[in-house]
């Protein structure tokens, strides 16, 4: 016999853990499927990223309750400089002279992750099922089977929704054969903290070399978050470093303009792909986060795309309940995929084009950029449009993230 539920969420890490907090109270019977034990070390999408959160995905964590279990760990961005190795000219943005508060927060994985578990100890109504491992999906018209192991048993399981939130190798999205478009970017990014011989103050940095781009996000006082790009046949020289011929590598590549650098964390290269499923959603099915799109790292966008998955997904769930409607149903799906369409397709080119457009050397190319970032340093309400669109306000804003 199996186990009833309405939604049963596969994939416990930041996106699934958020999906399922979202839906706590709101009349559903809901279960977590998760890999790992619910403890922070075990979860392997909380690992040394620092995560550059955006203001829309802040304000939805505090309307969630998550916040209020790690705000105080996050490190404001007030100032934004972007350049490129080469190039002249260079974009300064700046919170406090285009009106606005902040741009967004960074915040360690590892603290995001913890916010989370906390706050999914006080979802009474949620199962928790871990360490599991989904074994098989079997669909029917009114439903989908799923078979789980936990440890040396196997549980059964009937949902009116399954949420595949299960990450960029998805179980899910494989079962429905939902393909996937993959761009190789031919490199690998190295993550880390560093320590920085004066504060940021708030400033994060982005710079564009032939080679990669290199990040530097404030984490207060003098540590900061690093992500170095390094093209994949260099990965493996790169890994090999000591600290002071890293810490040279990445001032060779991003200068000096945030003082000296010194004392690199622990680190190791992950290769740099795009993977986008091409259906968000099969019968009964849906996808959410990684299992979804998985994108560069470029701009910071994947954990903040994937929460305006859950987001939106969300909302659509709590209206179909309050009006008695299929959780699982066509209708339900075919409005999640028209909401999540336009903003997923925008943000995904934005960052592919962006990787491309930095990346090209071309002599012609590398004038009219550095002549663009001239013109946008110069035109303060575009400047203030696009650090609105960073900030995760574009098209249909989940309520969520309207919250303050």
């Amino acid at each position: 016999m199996s186990d009833r539920f309405d939604i049963v969420i596969v994939g416990g890490g930041l996106v699934g853990s958020s999906l399922a907090i979202a839906l706590e109270g709101c009349g559903y019977r809901v279960a977590l499927v998760e890999a790992a034990m619910p403890r922070v070390a075990d979860q392997p999408s909380y690992d040394e990223r620092n995560l550059a959160l955006a203001r829309a995905s802040i304000n939805a964590l505090q309307a969630l309750g998550v916040w209020a279990h790690t705000g105080d760990q996050a490190t404001p961005i007030g100032r934004i400089h972007v350049s490129r190795y080469g190039d002249f000219g260079a974009v300064h943005l700046d919170a406090a002279a285009l009106g606005l508060p902040a741009f967004g927060a960074v915040l360690p994985a590892r603290e995001l992750g913890n916010a989370l578990l906390h706050r999914l100890d006080e979802c009474s109504a949620l199962t928790r099922i871990a360490p599991a491992q989904v074994m098989a999906l079997e669909s029917q018209d009114d439903a989908v089977e799923v078979t789980v192991r936990a440890g040396d048993e196997e549980r059964r399981m009937s949902t009116r929704l399954l949420v595949g939130a299960d990450g960029t190798e998805s179980f899910v999205r494989g079962h429905f054969g939902i393909g996937t478009r993959r761009t190789d970017y031919a490199q690998c990014a190295f993550v880390t903290t560093v320590t920085t011989d004066r504060a940021l103050d708030g400033m994060a940095y982005e710079r564009f070399t032939d080679s990669g781009p290199v990040a530097l996000l404030p984490l207060g006082q003098h540590r900061a978050g690093l992500v170095l790009s390094v093209p994949a046949a260099d990965a493996e020289r790169v890994a090999g470093l000591d600290d002071a011929a890293f810490v040279e590598l990445v001032h060779a590549r991003f200068g000096y303009r945030a003082g000296r650098l010194s004392r690199p964390g622990r680190r190791k290269p992950y290769p740099l792909t795009r993977v986008l499923a091409e259906a968000l959603t099969a019968p009964r099915c849906v996808l959410v986060g990684n299992a979804a799109q998985t994108v560069h790292p470029l701009g910071a966008q994947g954990f903040n795309l994937g929460l305006r998955d859950a987001l939106t997904l969300s909302e659509l769930l709590v209206e179909a309940q309050q009006a008695g409607t299929d959780p699982g149903g066509a209708e339900l799906l075919a409005a999640h995929v028209a909401r999540r369409t336009p903003d997923r397709e925008a943000t995904t080119a934005f960052s592919d084009d962006l990787v491309r457009l930095m990346g090209n050397d071309f002599l012609p190319l590398r004038v009219m950029r550095s002549l663009g970032f001239v013109a946008l340093d110069r035109l303060a309400p575009l400047k203030r449009r696009m650090a609105l669109r960073g900030m995760g306000f574009r098209g249909d804003v989940s309520q969520w993230a309207l919250s303050r």
